[in-house]
């Protein structure tokens, strides 16, 4: 069981038998009467996004979900496959299961899924991934006043801003909750 303070981002519970990931939290602390958590939760069947508040004496139970890796193989527009590496079982999953995880898929690319009981409920990503510029505008030489930033087309289709000395090529790595730049790889 968890307390409300417990429940901080990517926290995921479980109410009235559903999974839920905490997606905002902030907390108040009311002199003696304890403390009241807000949180917003994401419910990880449909997608809704609820509001909810606990109070300090009330418990949350834990989801019991289990993790897996697998390794991404194709998509065919609608749907996304992948295989288990150990036992090469393949999962099937919809564009609303994969959601914002589809902009950073490629093909062989190890991942972890997210299990609640049977069902698969979330695709989780590292945290950064090293993809490869496939086109981006030369920068005009002297055009470099301040932090001069453009737009880079990745290998995965997506398009991110980046520093201007930045050249298609070029390996760099994006933070996949932000969709940012974070660095040129060495």
């Amino acid at each position: 069981m968890y307390q409300p303070t417990d429940l901080k981002k990517g926290t995921v519970c479980q109410i009235d038998g559903t999974p839920y990931r905490v997606i905002d939290y902030s907390q108040k602390v009311m002199g003696r009467g304890g403390s009241i958590v807000n949180v917003r939760l994401k419910n990880l069947l449909d997608g809704s996004v609820i509001p909810k508040t606990f109070k300090g004496a009330d418990k949350i139970e834990r989801a019991e979900v289990s993790q897996k890796t697998v390794q991404y193989l194709y998509n065919d527009g609608a749907n996304y496959f992948f295989m288990d590496p150990e036992s090469f079982e393949q999962f099937e999953l919809s564009s609303d299961i994969v959601d914002t995880a589809a902009n950073y898929l490629k093909e062989g690319d190890n991942l972890q899924l997210q299990f609640f009981g049977e069902r698969v409920i979330n695709v989780e990503l590292p945290k950064n991934l090293f993809l490869e510029v496939t086109y981006t505008e030369e920068v005009v030489k002297g055009d470099t006043s301040g932090a001069v930033t453009k737009d880079a087309t990745l290998e995965t289709g997506i398009s991110v801003r980046v520093p201007a000395f930045i050249k298609t090529g070029d390996i760099i790595s994006v933070d996949t909750t932000t969709g940012e730049y974070r660095e040129r790889k060495k």
